[in-house]
């Protein structure tokens, strides 16, 4: 049964617990995962590739037949998923009552894979394709972001962050957080400094140089500073994006101490991690005691007060800061 990404918002997603998810739009795929499946769910998120599933298939399958002790709902995604799960899903549909929600994750499909035709044409599964995003796409996706944090800017923005973010609301999003950031030292936000920033989308980004700083990948922090020019302007910026997660990697370090799996942790943070980052806040998260995250913060609000109070020359301070531990 195909069920548009638009209509998911009619659709009872309890009635059928196998969907398909295919295409090229992975930020739309993480949208209908925090949307519809992470948000109001408690239970526990199992993550697989598909060639693990594959070389574990009865393992997998005695794992559905399973019930937790304590009564714990499971959710089941699956990556990379194409026409060799499709066995496997028919055998799941002849042989098992299915109390486990599995989200099969797939690149761009074609009209005859035998995946796809199985969930298209069965009325018990759903499969939802996910294509490029558009211009009214995009701009739902900036409406929705401005109705969350209660921000407000003008067309002319929109617009401007349409255009630099290439189809791509992953791109788009990163753009929102910038001019979302600016906003705690700028109450009116114009278009000149949404051209500013979305500049930087173009070699490298504030969220690059936060990510390998909290990271200690030193040579990368160097290369970056190395290769752009950053104003004045833009420091408080950088600034604030490494506060914002340094207080993220503060909570991942927390629940690390309760003796709890790091890869665990990651996968059930909520808010969600976006998968692209993964990886760079789990080294994050192995190189910071909590102690030495909490101290860091303290240092990162000295800094922008200082920052704050000088007139000139400001990004210097940041350079040093984020060029020594």
């Amino acid at each position: 049964m195909i069920i548009k990404s638009f209509e998911l918002t009619k659709l009872n997603l309890s009635k059928s617990n196998l969907h398909l998810i295919f295409g090229n739009n992975e930020g739309l795929k993480e949208d209908i995962l925090k949307n519809f499946f992470f948000k109001n769910f408690n239970g526990e998120i199992l993550k697989y590739d598909e060639q693990e599933i594959l070389n574990n298939k009865d393992e997998f399958l005695s794992s559905l037949l399973t019930k937790s002790l304590f009564g714990i709902e499971k959710l089941i995604i699956i990556s990379r998923g194409s026409d060799k799960l499709t066995n496997l899903i028919s055998e799941i549909l002849e042989k098992l009552t299915l109390d486990t929600k599995i989200i099969i994750k797939s690149p761009l499909l074609d009209k005859k894979s035998k995946l796809r035709n199985l969930f298209e044409k069965n009325k018990n599964l759903i499969c939802t394709p996910v294509y490029e995003d558009d211009s009214r796409s995009l701009n739902n996706v900036i409406d929705n972001f401005l109705k969350e944090q209660k921000l407000n800017i003008s067309q002319e923005i929109k617009n401007i962050l349409i255009d630099r973010s290439k189809g791509d609301r992953i791109n788009l999003k990163n753009e929102l957080l910038k001019l979302k950031n600016l906003s705690i030292s700028k109450n009116k936000l114009s278009s000149e400094d949404a051209l500013k920033l979305s500049n930087l989308a173009e070699n490298y980004s504030v969220f690059e140089l936060s990510d390998n700083y909290l990271a200690k990948n030193l040579k990368k922090v160097s290369n970056i500073l190395n290769e752009n020019n950053y104003s004045d302007e833009e420091c408080i910026l950088i600034i604030r994006t490494i506060l914002n997660k340094s207080k993220r990697l503060l909570k991942i370090r927390h629940e690390l101490d309760n003796n709890r799996n790091i890869d665990q942790v990651i996968s059930s943070f909520k808010p969600p991690i976006f998968w692209k980052e993964k990886e760079i806040v789990k080294k994050q998260a192995q190189s910071w005691s909590t102690n030495e995250v909490r101290e860091i913060i303290y240092k990162i609000n000295d800094l922008e007060t200082m920052v704050k109070r000088t007139k000139s020359n400001s990004m210097l301070f940041v350079y040093n800061f984020v060029s020594n531990y």
